[in-house]
């Protein structure tokens, strides 16, 4: 059995201060779960979200990560300094990385493995948008973005990664992917990565649903055999709100 992993994705959200007092109000809420829990902060944050979330079952994650361990390039952190702040989670490829700042399929395997090489724990994103789930490309997109991002990785580091289904026509429109929807493309994801890696790492990876999910919606889409968790966004700003997606069960 997989564990499920709801982590939520602040993106350009909360102050240090406020990424405190947000992850002490999380604390006692989802003390409980059964998931693993990871919020994934600005890089501001996350020395001190490492800190707030001592003796908890909380994981703090990062946003971004650069490929290369130093160098010239301005703006960047490298997985050792991601690490070395606390983190130990890190979202790569999220489609505004992917629309707002050039992100590639090559470039978000180069990050993988420079994150997996440091010991960090990659949440990989991949989907489609509007357009190309119209035209029938979701299924061959989706499997063509998973295994380029998996290259050059062994099978017992694939068991390790997180992979992020995220219809990107759902991601802060309010739409969401019908359960079934999301079940069956997370199934494609599982499938391709099986015809690569074999039937027993496919069934160790643990695939979650990044398309708005909610308290409304968690649990339907938590009761498709495919889904292992989800990445959060609007909801995990609010400790209420995301500790209600945590606690599906409860």
């Amino acid at each position: 059995m997989r564990t499920p992993i709801i982590a939520g994705n602040w993106k350009m959200n909360k102050t240090p201060k406020e990424a405190r007092e947000l992850i002490d109000a999380l604390k006692p809420l989802v003390k409980a779960a059964k998931a693993t829990v990871v919020v994934c902060v600005p890089a501001v944050d996350i020395a001190e979200a490492a800190k707030a979330v001592r003796g908890s079952n909380i994981k703090v994650g990062a946003q971004n990560v650069h490929f290369k361990a130093s160098g010239a390039y301005t703006g960047e952190l490298s997985a050792d300094m991601i690490k070395a702040a606390g983190a130990s989670y890190v979202i790569i490829g999220h489609s505004e990385r992917r629309q707002y700042f050039g992100e590639t399929d090559e470039t978000v395997n180069q990050r993988v493995l420079a994150a997996v090489e440091n010991g960090l724990i990659p949440i990989i994103c991949v989907g489609e948008n509007k357009a190309q789930r119209e035209a029938n490309y979701t299924d061959a997109l989706v499997e063509y973005q998973t295994l380029i991002a998996l290259t050059g990785l062994t099978p017992a580091q694939v068991k390790k990664v997180v992979i992020a289904y995220e219809p990107v026509w759902a991601i802060g429109t309010g739409l969401t992917a019908t359960d079934e929807q999301a079940n069956e493309t997370i199934g494609v994801i599982r499938k391709a990565i099986a015809r690569k890696y074999g039937k027993g790492v496919a069934n160790a990876v643990r695939i979650q649903y990044g398309g708005s999910m909610k308290p409304a919606n968690v649990k339907g889409l938590m009761a498709q055999p495919e889904i292992d968790g989800g990445l959060i966004g609007g909801a995990s700003l609010k400790a209420e709100d995301f500790a209600q997606i945590v606690n599906y069960e409860a």
